[in-house]
């Protein structure tokens, strides 16, 4: 989901939208400028060279490659018209991170830094001056990251937007909402529309996606592909939320605001990606019988009755696809290998979510990544046990399971969602929740006889290794700290230890199977009952990592953090 160097990215946004880039930095730096400290703008100085370096090399660069050759001249015209819309996706999250961010691309480009090559390959990596696997440290300039990004003025804190609601709570719901930028207007707080702020971007990428949609004979995919080139527009995404549900046929594109994570202010802002991918039709037919079960997942789990969740839908489908292409959330960083939407709570008790496993992606982390690293963090008896058909099986199972547990919930007698009584901690306690619930539907799998009960060394060892590659992505990102409260909880209750001559970890397989159970029935819990409180004290106690996880982690310098993918513009 990236390009291989930093003046790729702008060319390609170039490409399919002008002179954008450099046209209309100032303008958003200028907005910026009212949000931010001037004092705290970063300076023309970088970190080490040694320490770009070493941040450059936690990327291994993989060339995505990807069989097309089935489709059709129409459905490849289609995607490579997605690919232009991806690339506005990149526009927007770029802004969304910071709109200082084309200002400072600008500066850097025009600095007499001596590593402003690395610099610049790390900013758009990163997208922004931020180091995405440290905990958002800045390698450019000394401006930490606001934790509520562009979504909020950078200086505005709970206590005043709180304040500002508590005074004007006709102003909650536009304040709260997922589609809104807040800005300070005078000594005023305003929201203003997503479709008004990022409207330079969203206008081309609304046409862009008519025009594929008149392109295409696949009716499921001009159905969504027009009704969320409305929604671009208008803020109301429900409707295409549906549509997206019902598509059928190779081309598999998930494209508008979506996951939170970004904003850590609150967790409510979306963040604009695309995902452009094609199915495979045959992996997918073979993962499908697993959607069937969900509502004997939920049935299984081992919490009391009220915490269990009827309501949601159990359609469900599940895409086994390659992608082709990335856009805006799902290009810096850390790439994904699944996810699961859409993440509207109504589209999910009427529709069920999608699941999609990414299979490139996933293939190349297992084979440049985890497996690698099992090594340095097993000890060597239990080392080989890892197998790849389990790293993609712990990944749609936690993709399952983000449709299982708590959704809607009763607090106080009012209706409300987990996501909302959680604010900024429920990413990370989803995350993990997923994780573990994942785990834990696996070996009901093997227990039913749908999965082999003969290789569960093989899946409870894959996926212990897999917590350490999430955590290496930091404590503060939702996956790693999901992870870290896993690693804490298991070892308290016994289910490894440390293996002081190999300076390695010996899995207690039995006790690791139950300890997934009991963390699965706690994590249950602490969602349901939309605690805040409680699910602060739960992260506070489990989410950190100790002397050991920190000195296996400080081992892997070896093995890449993550990938790097470069795919083709144009099939």
């Amino acid at each position: 989901m990236k390009k291989i160097v930093a003046s790729l990215l702008v060319v390609a946004i170039a490409a399919c939208s002008g002179e954008e880039a450099g046209d209309t930095a100032g303008a958003p730096a200028a907005d910026a400028a009212k949000e931010m400290p001037s004092a705290e703008a970063p300076a023309a100085t970088a970190a080490s060279r040694a320490d770009l370096e070493r941040m450059r090399a936690q990327f291994a660069v993989v060339d995505m490659d990807v069989d097309a050759t089935f489709l059709s001249e129409e459905e490849a015209a289609v995607v490579n018209k997605l690919n232009q819309v991806g690339n506005y996706m990149s526009e927007i999250y770029f802004r969304q991170r910071s709109e200082r961010n084309p200002a400072w691309r600008d500066e850097i480009a025009s600095s007499d830094l001596s590593d402003k090559d690395l610099v610049l390959q790390l900013f758009e990596l990163h997208f922004g001056p931020w180091d995405s696997l440290d905990n958002n440290k800045p390698f450019y300039g000394s401006m930490p990251m606001p934790a509520g990004a562009a979504f909020y003025p950078a200086d505005i804190t709970k206590e005043e937007f709180e304040a500002w609601i508590a005074k004007h709570p006709e102003d909650e719901d536009a304040f709260r909402s997922g589609y809104t930028v807040v800005r300070r207007d005078g000594d005023s707080l305003i929201a203003i529309p997503y479709s008004e702020h990022y409207r330079e971007w969203l206008e081309p990428a609304a046409a862009l996606m008519r025009e594929a949609a008149e392109m295409t004979s696949n009716e499921s995919l001009k159905n969504f592909l027009t009704l969320r080139a409305e929604a671009f527009l208008t803020d109301d995404y429900y409707e295409s939320e549906i549509a997206w549900m019902d598509l059928d046929g190779p081309i598999e594109a998930a494209i508008g605001p979506y996951e939170v994570y970004t904003d850590t202010l609150y967790g409510y802002k979306t963040a604009f990606e695309a995902f452009i991918t094609i199915k495979n039709p045959e992996e997918s037919a073979a993962l499908a019988k697993y959607k069937d079960f969900l509502r004997d997942m939920e049935a299984n789990l081992p919490v009391d009755e009220s915490y269990k969740n009827f309501r949601r839908g159990f359609e469900s489908p599940i895409v086994v696809a390659d992608q082709v292409h990335g856009g805006g959330d799902n290009v810096p960083g850390v790439q994904t290998i699944a996810f699961n939407l859409p993440n509207d709570e109504r589209v999910r008790e009427a529709k069920g979510a999608k699941k999609v496993i990414l299979n490139n992606v996933l293939g190349a982390k297992f084979d440049r990544i985890l497996a690698p690293m099992a090594e340095h963090v097993l000890v060597a008896e239990q080392a080989p046990l890892l197998m790849k058909k389990y790293m993609a099986g712990g990944t749609l199972f936690h993709e399952l399971a983000h449709s299982l547990g708590p959704g809607t919930i009763m607090k106080d007698g009012e209706e409300t969602t987990v996501g909302a009584e959680l604010k900024e901690l429920y990413t990370g306690t989803e995350e993990g929740k997923a994780d573990v619930m994942g785990a834990y539907n696996i070996l009901y799998m093997m227990e039913r006889g749908d999965m082999p009960v003969a290789e569960k060394e093989n899946f409870l060892a894959t996926y212990f290794v897999g917590l350490f590659r999430s955590m290496r992505f930091g404590t503060n990102a939702a996956h790693g700290k999901g992870a870290a409260f896993q690693y804490s909880y298991f070892r308290e209750a016994g289910a490894f230890e440390w293996d002081a001559v190999e300076e390695r970890f010996r899995i207690d397989f039995a006790a690791l199977e139950q300890a997934i159970s009991d963390l699965t029935r706690d994590v249950v819990i602490v969602q349901g009952d939309g605690d805040y409180d409680a699910a602060k004290a739960f992260l506070d106690k489990y989410a950190k990592l100790d002397a050991d996880a920190e000195a296996v982690i400080a081992s892997l310098t070896d093995v890449p953090v993550d990938i790097q993918p470069v795919y083709q513009e144009r099939l």
